[in-house]
């Protein structure tokens, strides 16, 4: 039975763990920007944690279920309503047939992640049902949704049990500032030694263009780079390089002025130096970050990085024996 959209949101789309393996002929991995918050959602609801879910960005859908179902919703603090009467977070509840999930205002993070028992059941596109609005690809019709989309939901395991909840402790949330912790990349010999501490060193903000693509970032000092002969091929200005491939995570910085963190629809390659790459343990915090919320980078080594993927690791299974 399908679920009705009575109003869509802001940028409400689906989403699940994304399409990797595309990346090289140019189509990104897309999926939920926080996906340990996506992940939880459908392990609340009992789906497998790669089920397709609803990404709501600031400001959440209303929607008419037309059966029974399971919900949770995670992520940003939008306190979800069943026919107006608010439920809690990060925690399991039932819906009925004809009641109308909607949401409050936006408390704190970005990005809300919505489970429904058996998933969003729309078709699988070269691997994964995620939305690549850029490239009309993948979600429902490859956009956000509309008022008067329908959503067919799948087929749900056996009921979960009401109010079954992730602990405080294993909801992972940025700090006040965010802190990104970041692997300095190939190109950091572009910059003064005097540049790149001046950048760990400065606070930085949200722009207010941020977005599935990628997060801007300003107020921090220019970067000052080496002085040299542009190579054959590269632009004039020193941020520019022969065109190279961009990791998912890379911190590519236009001019020298304004970082941008490349986030899960961004293209696969360009003509921008990287400064370094943000870890994959912390990219689920960007997709949390409103406009404007101070940020400062923190310089790790590899063992670092690989320590905080193992920290994140075992979070994830922190809250899967929670809710065994």
């Amino acid at each position: 039975m399908p679920i009705n959209v009575v109003k869509p949101g802001l940028s409400t789309t689906v989403q699940d763990q994304g399409r990797p393996g595309y990346y090289h002929i140019g189509i990104p991995m897309s999926g939920g920007m926080d996906l340990l918050s996506l992940t939880a959602a459908n392990l609340l609801v009992g789906n497998d944690a790669a089920a397709a879910v609803l990404e709501a960005v600031f400001l959440g859908p209303e929607l008419e279920f037309t059966a029974d179902a399971t919900v949770a919703v995670t992520g940003a603090e939008m306190p979800p309503r069943v026919d107006g009467e608010e439920r809690p977070g990060w925690t399991a509840f039932r819906i009925r047939k004809g009641q109308v999930l909607s949401f409050g205002m936006l408390k704190s993070g970005a990005r809300a992640y919505i489970a429904v028992s058996g998933g969003i059941d729309v078709p699988v596109v070269l691997g994964s049902r995620s939305t690549y609005a850029l490239g009309g690809l993948g979600g429902h019709h490859g956009r956000t949704l509309a008022a008067g989309d329908v959503l067919p939901m799948g087929a749900a395991e056996p009921q979960v049990a009401q109010g079954r909840s992730v602990p405080e402790a294993l909801r992972r949330k940025p700090g006040q500032p965010a802190e990104l912790r970041m692997l300095p990349g190939l190109y950091w010999h572009r910059i003064t030694e005097s540049s790149g501490a001046r950048f760990f060193e400065d606070s930085w903000k949200v722009a207010p263009e941020a977005d599935r693509i990628g997060y801007r970032f300003r107020a921090g000092r220019p970067l000052e780079f080496v002085p040299r002969e542009q190579p054959f091929g590269a632009g004039s200005d020193p941020s520019n390089i022969v065109d190279a491939c961009y990791p998912y995570g890379s911190v590519q910085v236009p001019g020298g002025t304004e970082p941008i963190v490349l986030h899960r629809d961004a293209v696969s390659g360009g003509g921008y130096f990287m400064v370094g790459t943000v870890i994959s343990a912390d990219m689920d915090l960007i997709g949390q970050l409103q406009p404007h919320m101070p940020t400062r980078f923190v310089k790790v080594d590899m063992e670092e990085a690989l320590q905080a993927r193992h920290d994140r690791r075992a979070i994830l299974a922190g809250i899967r024996d929670a809710l065994a």
